[in-house]
């Protein structure tokens, strides 16, 4: 049986006295990529900063390889689960290379240097993003897909086994949201678990091996993309009317217009 690497149990969350989530089960499992799908407005990034511990539950419990999440010291979180929220905001003045660099700071303490292992972390996660050639320019000079890309990279620096990823392709152009997930997938097939929110529903098709659907904070199905995207799901949870028919070459749903 596959393991749970984080898990939630009972989840209400809100906003003063409005609540987003209500009574919420999850179960993200070891080495899947998990997209998360739904409306707008319908709790998706509540959920995931929910789930790195980036908000505290009403109700409920956030479990992290078993352990209640908020009971795990702030640095040993840090090493295993590493967040990218959906608005991130930079230090002024700060280059690419430092802020990617600041990935490595969970690994860091009083008694250990800058290491060469840091060091080739940095220069993976930046070529992996291709922002290596911006490692010298100041962030806030960058355009919005070049700063979406610089904190993905500053994510991967941290090169932790559970990555979660709140709207990645935002500002990105089709090509970069391909190479990005791409190289989600390919992080996920070595072995990582990765949770994404995603809007395109044709994507989160093709890259995920499992797909959350939610609705007014609520999960309204889960299972592998053949298992949830269906037309009248679609409609009853979009709006959507839409077709549904496989890939002739793998079998991955395809979302049609009708």
């Amino acid at each position: 049986m596959t393991a749970t690497r984080l898990a939630a149990q009972g989840l209400s969350v809100g906003y003063d006295d409005t609540p987003i989530i209500e009574d919420l089960d999850l179960r993200i499992l070891e080495g899947e990529l998990t997209v998360i799908v739904g409306p707008n407005a319908c709790g998706k990034s509540t959920l995931l900063k929910t789930l790195a511990r980036v908000l505290r539950p009403g109700r409920g419990s956030v479990l992290l390889d078993g352990q209640s999440i908020h009971s795990l010291p702030r640095r040993e979180v840090a090493k295993t689960l590493g967040f990218l929220p959906q608005t991130a905001t930079s230090p002024e003045g700060i280059t690419v290379g430092d802020l990617v660099a600041r990935g490595r700071y969970p690994h860091q303490s009083v008694f250990s240097q800058w290491s060469k292992q840091d060091q080739a972390a940095v220069e993976q996660a930046l070529a992996d993003t291709g922002t290596t050639q911006l490692r010298h320019r100041y962030v806030d000079e960058l355009s919005g897909g070049q700063r979406q890309r610089v904190w993905i990279a500053m994510a991967l620096a941290q090169q932790t086994p559970l990555i979660l990823l709140d709207e990645p392709t935002t500002f990105l152009d089709m090509a970069y949201q391909i190479e990005l997930l791409d190289l989600i997938r390919e992080l996920q097939r070595q072995g990582r678990t990765v949770v994404a929110v995603l809007h395109e529903l044709n994507l989160a098709a093709r890259y995920a091996t499992r797909i959350v659907m939610m609705k007014a904070g609520r999960i309204e199905a889960q299972g592998t993309p053949a298992e949830v995207l269906n037309a009248e799901r679609l409609l009853s949870t979009f709006g959507l009317n839409a077709r549904v028919i496989p890939d002739p070459d793998d079998g991955t749903p395809v979302i049609l217009p009708r």
